[in-house]
């Protein structure tokens, strides 16, 4: 039998969760199978993220149109895959990096190659007749993430008197994935009720958690542990936190300081900072923490996990990237025990897949993950089935975009049935 090639490849400018441009991709074959991906955004950005490519048209969507890439895909991109197997996905992804040329992909846009790389992997698995995970993972796929659902938004990603960027609720005790995400979403609507009660905001911010003013970073956090309570589970047994600081947004680079100005917390330098994440290690059930110290203190990653990471996982994101330039670093040096994966910030479905690859065989673990701009777009959803990471951040229990990823993955548990695996 003939093996199909890429007959088409076009891509257009649609709007994210946050009414921001982003780029969709189609990808037809030869033997008329299509398939279609877009591409997520960061707020929260690290550093030394691939490019997202941006128009700088003030007339248009303020700087932030995608037209370019658009073009970059019809014109750059699509003449040099058309005719090519759709599952030589490592082949293709080396292709489009070639073409750009650049260390982080500013010449096309990892916007535009991201598109691309994932509709190229949803295609040849419509082309293989089986589902994305399955392809991607092989035969022996089976094991569902456990949803560390984020409840409560602050920093980067809402406008309230919160200095931490997320406060996740992980629901580490359930038998399965769906009583999992029963348990975290029952936990949300009764934050819901708290919140009311208080006469707090229940506003959302950019990824589904609430975001009301709090008297604290600890009145965060407590309250979130009364929801639980409230809900009928135990803190620390059925339900644990994960904390996402995104020290970066509230890092000071001329002194090495962190301002934690929305709570009112006043300035710390670095070791005040570790010491005050310990007494919240010590106090309540954090299981997690993602970027607590900020993308250019390695010292301070590396301080923080000599002292806490044989307690919990401490997670680098701004300061890997999803690259394995700065992951071997990290490894190295001991800046973290486990690396948070964002296609979108290396730009292609390969080098994802190199990252994970490069975080099991130093024995960390990998956290997959969304964006603030995300869209209804499912393949996180399967890739983080298929690369098998054990978590998954994909936001709260609102949000269509956020909601679209869990739906996707009580799907899939219901088709592996009985042989499907949970479990931290």
């Amino acid at each position: 039998m003939t093996r199909p090639t890429f007959s088409t490849i076009q891509a257009m400018e649609i709007l994210d969760s946050r009414g921001f441009p982003t780029v969709r991709v189609f990808v037809e074959l030869s033997n008329g199978i299509r398939a279609s991906a877009s591409v997520p955004s960061g707020a929260s950005t690290g550093e030394n993220e691939a490019v997202e490519l941006r128009d700088q048209d003030q007339n248009r969507y303020f700087g932030k149109g995608v037209c370019q890439a658009v073009t970059n895909v019809h014109q750059l991109i699509a003449p040099a895959l058309l005719g090519m197997d759709p599952f030589d996905q490592a082949l293709i992804d080396q292709q489009m990096i070639a073409i750009d040329g650049t260390k982080n992909k500013s010449k096309l846009g990892a916007n535009a190659i991201l598109g691309v790389s994932m509709a190229v992997a949803k295609a040849a698995a419509k082309a293989s007749h089986l589902p994305l995970y399955r392809y991607l993972g092989g035969a022996g796929t089976r094991r569902l993430p456990v949803p560390c659902m984020n409840i409560v938004n602050g920093g980067a990603h809402a406008d309230n008197s919160v200095d931490f960027q997320e406060f996740m609720a992980v629901p580490i005790g359930a038998s399965s994935f769906c009583e999992g995400l029963r348990a975290v979403a029952e936990t949300f609507h009764v934050l819901k009720s708290i919140l009311n009660q208080r006469g707090l905001s229940t506003g959302i911010g950019d990824e589904g958690g609430f975001a009301p003013n709090f008297s604290s970073n600890e009145d965060a956090i407590e309250t979130i542990i009364q929801a639980i309570e409230q809900a009928g589970y135990k803190p620390g047994e059925d339900i644990s936190l994960a904390l996402d600081s995104a020290a970066s947004s509230f890092a000071l680079k001329e002194n090495g300081e962190y301002d934690l100005n929305r709570s009112g917390a006043g300035r710390m330098d670095r070791g005040q900072l570790i010491k005050l994440a310990g007494s919240w290690i010590d106090k309540y059930p954090i299981i997690s923490w993602e970027d607590p110290l900020a993308e250019h203190d390695w010292e301070g990653f590396q301080q923080f996990t000599a002292r806490y990471g044989d307690k919990i996982e401490v997670v680098g994101d701004d300061i890997f990237v999803t690259n394995t330039e700065y992951i071997a670093r990290g490894i190295k040096e001991g800046s973290a025990n486990s690396v948070l994966i964002k296609l979108n910030q290396i730009g292609t479905v390969t080098e994802t897949i190199e990252a994970i690859r490069m975080c099991r065989e130093a024995g960390w673990r990998y956290f997959l993950s969304h964006r603030s701009g995300e869209t209804e777009d499912t393949f996180l959803a399967d890739f983080s089935v298929a690369m098998d990471g054990g978590h998954l951040k994909s936001g709260s229990a609102s949000r269509s975009e956020r909601i679209a990823k869990y739906n996707r993955l009580l799907e899939i548990e219901q088709e592996l049935g009985t042989t499907a695996m949970y479990y931290w």
